[in-house]
């Protein structure tokens, strides 16, 4: 029972980090005009899923038009051409983001990642060390 009390504190700060963050990225996507909001809000929804879901990479950065350009609509993000950085690395990325925007919440959300991006490549895409 000792140890159960420290692990469940852990939990509730690990909670409370996390829900602390969120609010700070919701308050900067509220600053940005509303396309701008939802691509970044679609960006950052594909570096949480790809963290969670594959423990294989760490993205630290998303970008939905770094090989071709993305497709916006009302309240959706098509990134067919997209890349995303993990421990140095960047990788292709696709995926379709709908949202909505009044709450910045995302509704549905699917994704494949590609294959490493060769450095030699990373200029011409636009993407950075």
């Amino acid at each position: 029972m000792r140890r159960l009390v420290p692990a469940i504190g852990i939990c509730l700060v690990m909670t409370a980090t996390a829900a602390i963050a969120e609010s700070r990225i919701e308050r900067s996507l509220r600053q940005l005009a509303p396309r701008e909001q939802l691509v970044q809000l679609c960006d950052y929804t594909a570096m949480k899923r790809i963290r969670r879901e594959n423990r294989k990479f760490r993205p630290d950065r998303a970008v939905a038009d770094a090989i071709v350009e993305t497709r916006i609509g009302d309240n959706s993000v098509h990134a067919a051409g997209g890349a995303f950085r993990s421990r140095g690395k960047w990788y292709a990325l696709s995926y379709t983001c709908k949202a909505s925007a009044e709450t910045l919440k995302v509704e549905s959300f699917t994704y494949k990642i590609g294959e490493e991006i060769p450095e030699s490549k990373w200029a011409s895409y636009g993407l950075w060390q």
